[in-house]
């Protein structure tokens, strides 16, 4: 018996090295599902703002009980084409459409309360913005998206993390039931959803929200979820400004998301290349400056020249997708339901730039190893680089430098750290007739799907 007892015991210990062993290849290389390789390839999408500041700017939702009466919300000219035509001139993959804000005013005709666009003007209290958002997605061929938040409604008392104020029309019971009506709707009523947004995450059933996470899981189980109920497996985190600067390095891994708001700076959010969860980072940044109307998220008058430079966003560009995050850039709708003319040339422009930079490398090669070279006919001046690992096969690459050669010896050009799906690399502009990458640490050996290098430009 003691004999049968000992191979038990030997075999059940082997388990446990061989259970363990495994559990520490994969706690070390983390891979990307299918829907998170799809959404870090997207790149580039665009969150469209349109609630009651647009139409009241001294609104403020936290004065309870002074929100603007559905008669103000009339867009006459309301035309989402004209939306996803902005977007699809960005460059855009992916669209994220406000459908509740912070006043509680639903762009759709929810069941859960009477403050919603039933109650408008607009075509006769027989429209549906996000019904006409969903439609003009599919017909720009752009992924669809929907913010609706849970932490803030002005007509109903609530802000955050999802609290009803005192004196508010309903307690936090029927406030929860409301929101999971109103989700409900978003999720069942509008097709399959590439991303859903909570902006400032959500209150969890601990803290006596709602069961959100069992929501998602029902309706939307493939949507990538922005500061979503932890246990989603398609979670991303937020970067700690509204700047579109991600931190660097900015690993696609954490051991966990944020539930910050976005209005304060957060330090620290760089994820961990040893964490559990791959949970990438969204940068989301505005077309107008940060100290314009309501942080540059929803228009303004006679604000057309408060928008960033074409070089600006062009660095912001570089900080976001540059370092291994998507960009989500914000898109104003004025009062009359249309993109203003001054923000559509410039989104226009900003897209041209893109491609014109980053659409055709001088050179490129991909390959396998701690070492890969790039070299040219004749000694060139280039001045940036792209490098993007096979993600598929997790982040890689620890420690890295990049050096250039024109003639005998090699000059370091730069050192960086995470490559993760891609990297911009910016230096002097320098002559050389060839570029090299030399990994100094790795977890595994490297996968570069692009190594990318640019010729200086004028």
């Amino acid at each position: 018996m003691k004999k049968i007892q000992k191979l038990i015991a030997v075999f059940l210990f082997g388990l446990f090295l061989q259970t363990g062993c495994t559990r520490k290849a994969e706690s070390t290389l983390i891979l990307p599902n299918t829907i998170q390789k799809e959404w870090a390839e997207a790149e580039i999408g665009v969150i469209i703002h349109f609630d009651m500041p647009v139409y009241q700017p001294d609104y403020n939702f936290r004065e309870w009980g002074t929100h603007p009466e559905p008669s103000i919300f009339n867009p006459t000219a309301l035309d989402t084409d004209q939306w996803l035509e902005a977007a699809q001139k960005l460059g855009a993959k992916y669209a994220v459409l406000v459908a509740k804000h912070g006043s509680g005013f639903s762009l759709w005709p929810t069941k859960a309360h009477d403050y919603n666009i039933s109650q408008s003007p607009w075509k006769d209290g027989k429209g549906d913005i996000v019904a006409d958002f969903i439609a003009s997605c599919k017909k720009y061929g752009i992924k669809p998206g929907i913010y609706a938040s849970t932490t803030a409604n002005g007509y109903l008392y609530v802000d955050n993390p999802g609290l009803v104020q005192p004196g508010g029309p309903v307690t936090q019971e029927e406030y929860n039931h409301m929101m999971v009506t109103q989700l409900t709707e978003l999720w069942t009523n509008y097709g399959e959803l590439f991303e859903i947004w909570f902006d400032g995450g959500v209150l969890s059933r601990e803290q006596g929200g709602a069961d959100v996470l069992s929501l998602v899981q029902k309706y939307q189980p493939q949507a990538i979820a922005f500061q979503g109920s932890y246990g989603h497996p398609n979670l991303v985190r937020w970067v700690g400004n509204e700047e579109g600067v991600a931190p660097y390095p900015c690993w696609a891994t954490a051991d966990s998301t944020t539930n910050s708001d976005g209005t304060v700076v957060v330090d620290g959010l760089h994820g961990d290349p040893n964490a559990p969860f791959w949970c990438p980072g969204e940068a989301d940044f505005t077309l107008r400056w940060n100290r314009s109307f309501q942080g540059g998220w929803f228009w303004h008058a006679e604000q057309d020249h408060m928008m960033f430079t074409l070089d600006e966003l062009m660095t912001k560009y570089e900080t976001s997708v540059g370092r291994n995050t998507n960009m989500l850039l914000g898109i104003v709708i004025n009062d009359r339901g249309l993109v203003p003319d001054a923000d559509m040339q410039m989104i226009e422009a900003y897209g041209k730039r893109i491609k014109e930079l980053y659409g055709a490398p001088f050179k490129s090669i991909k390959g396998t190893g701690e070492e890969l070279i790039v070299t040219f006919d004749a000694p060139v001046s280039v001045d940036r680089l792209v490098l993007q690992e096979d993600i598929t096969k997790g982040e890689r690459v620890l420690d890295f430098d990049i050096y250039g050669k024109n003639k005998e010896d090699w000059s370091l050009l730069y050192n960086g750290s995470n490559i993760g799906h891609k990297h911009i690399v910016r230096f002097t502009p320098t002559e050389v007739k060839e570029i090299k990458l030399q990994v100094k640490k790795a977890k595994a050996r490297p996968e570069i799907l692009n190594f990318s290098v640019y010729k200086t430009i004028d």
